[in-house]
Parts: structure tokens; sequence; C-alpha cells
């Protein structure tokens, strides 16, 4: 893969750097030190359809600069107006095919977000950048914010491209990933729940489509191995991104005492889930930690708000879930 030339970080600065008006709104980048995410706030409460053309054109350019919209002081009654107006930016909302994480269907096109336990940290990820077909935009509707905590953390995916050493960011673009999962009831989620059947010859189908390796084994249970990127270009600004899941699916990410307890009991062949560079061999857990720090030092963070809908563009920008506590409930859409 070829490399990128580099992108300096007064590129990522939205059009939009001061306060104004339209149509109802002001439009200002919710924090004066840097400009993601976009605040699209309407003076007077109402219903976020009442947003008009106008605002809504200027938040997808803005997509392309900053990554991220935060639309505030809107009504969003239902689960049904959030699919609404994340159908109304003209994408079909799409499914949540060879997922990773554990959710529930709201209905079509809408899911829970990931739940994990409140007192976990999810880490910052740009959505499915472990496999090779992914959304290209996700919403996130807060319908009830957490008592405390439970931030939706938002990264620049293309600072953390910047920011990676290039020595460890070069062997990664220059090997790719090789992502292997072992699905189970008892350990991760079951391949019936990931590809959302119970049909074999469906999920032998969804893996040649998709260039996945797969293999049933004799208790009936499947694995898989898929070679993936590690930096994607975007399709409209030709920025080089960060974009992957090797953070997450590495046994680094895993606490040691779960970490030796699994690799005792299985093996490490059989761990639920785990990635090595695309030739087979092993990442150092120390260009993990590295990349990790990456994403902590370039994080932004901001407390919900009932009723926020927060639309990013998923190559630009990585997103993640601080712990909480107390009800929190926040829906997603992607397309």
């Amino acid at each position: 893969m070829t490399q990128a030339a580099p992108v300096t970080e007064s590129s990522f600065h939205s059009s939009v750097t001061a306060a104004q008006s339209l149509d109802g709104c002001t439009v200002a980048p919710l924090s004066g030190e840097q400009p993601l995410p976009l605040l699209v706030q309407s003076l007077e409460r109402r219903s976020i359809h009442e947003l008009s053309d106008a605002v809504k054109a200027l938040a997808v350019a803005t997509l392309e600069t900053t990554g991220g919209v935060l639309f505030r002081n809107f009504t969003v009654a239902t689960p049904l107006d959030f699919k609404r107006f994340a159908s109304s930016f003209g994408q079909p909302l799409g499914t949540y095919e060879f997922g990773s994480t554990p959710r529930s269907k709201v209905f079509a096109g809408v899911y829970s977000s990931t739940e994990y336990p409140a007192h976990q940290t999810i880490p910052q990820h740009n959505e499915q950048s472990y496999t090779r077909q992914w959304p290209g935009r996700i919403w996130f509707h807060c319908m009830t914010p957490s008592e405390s905590g439970g931030e939706t953390p938002i990264t620049d995916s293309r600072l953390v491209y910047q920011r990676i050493d290039p020595a460890i960011r070069d062997a990664f673009i220059a090997k790719g990933l090789l992502y292997v999962r072992n699905y189970s009831r008892a350990l991760d989620l079951p391949w019936q729940q990931v590809f959302n059947t119970e049909d074999r010859q469906k999920v032998e189908q969804y893996c040649r489509e998709q260039g996945i390796d797969w293999r049933w084994t004799d208790d009936g249970e499947l694995s898989t191995r898929q070679q993936c990127q590690a930096a994607v270009q975007h399709p409209v600004t030709r920025e080089w991104v960060w974009f992957n899941q090797a953070h997450l699916f590495h046994i680094s990410a895993m606490q040691d005492d779960l970490r030796q307890t699994l690799i005792q009991a299985v093996g490490q062949d059989q761990l639920p889930r785990n990635v090595y560079f695309g030739d087979g061999s092993p990442i150092p857990d120390d260009a993990l930690n590295a990349i990790r720090d990456v994403y902590a030092r370039t994080t932004v963070a901001f407390p919900w708000q009932k009723g926020d809908v927060l639309m990013l563009d998923n190559l630009l920008v990585a997103h993640g879930r601080n712990p909480f506590v107390g009800d929190r409930k926040v829906i997603v859409a992607m397309a």
C-alpha cells in the first residue's frame, strides 16, 4: 500500500470557526479548543424534523472536515423519529451483520448501543473496521442520559493515523491484519447471533462473499479468519485514516488474570477473538499499547443531554463508551 502524504492538523478544522445563526439554530464548534464535534443547537425546543434543509446541508458538508455533528435541543419523541431523521440524509440504513458485540434490535435499521456492563470502558473504534465492509455514517441518539459518566468519546482517525509512530504504522499497513474469531455461547457471541441466522449455508455464503475463511468444529461451533486493512483512504476527502480494531481484538486488551485463565482453559488458538499481522505473525503488545496511548491523547468527550443526536463519519471519527452509573439508553443507526 502506498504511503499517504502528510496531513496537517489545520486541515481538520471546519469552515465553521465561530458561532453563526441559521434557520433558528446556532452553529459553532462545541468546544472552542478544537472543531470536533460541530454543535447545531436549536434556539427553541422543537421537533428534529423541523430542521431545515440548509442546516442539514451544512451538517453534511461539515462531516468532510470535522467528521462529526451534534444536534441538540431538539425533540426526538420515539426511536421511530430517530430512524426517520437518520434516513432523511438520503442513505438507506443498514443492518448489523457480522457483529462483534452484543446489541438488541429496536426495529429494522435501529439498534441498541453495545450492551456491555456499565462498569466497563468500550475503547475507541470505527464501527466494523475489523471487516472489509463497513457503514460510512453512524448516528447515536441519547434517549436517557446516565446519572454520571456514560459519555460516547470520539477521536479523529486522521489524527490517530498521523500520531502513531511511523515505524509501527508502516508495519501495520505493509502486513495488514488477520482477525481470528471462535464463536461460542459459553465464551463469546454465538455464530447464530453474529450472522443473524440458524442456517449454516447462509453463513458460508456470507463468508464466501466477504472473503472470510471458515471452519465448523466437531461440536457445531464456528471459527473464522479474515485478512483486513490497517488504514484506508476516505472515499471523498482522500485523506488517510487509521481504520482497524487490532487494539480491541488483541489478547493484550484483556485483563491479565482473565487472559491467563482463558489461555489455560482453551489455549491461545481457541480464544474468542484475537488478531495477528496479515502474515500470521504476532503483533507486539507494546505496539498495541502505543496505539492505545494515541487514542487516549486525542479523545474528545462531552456529557450527553436527553434528545441529543450525534452524527459521525465512521471513517473520519472513532467512538467508544465511558463507564457509567444509573440508567443509560442510547440507540444507534448506521448507513
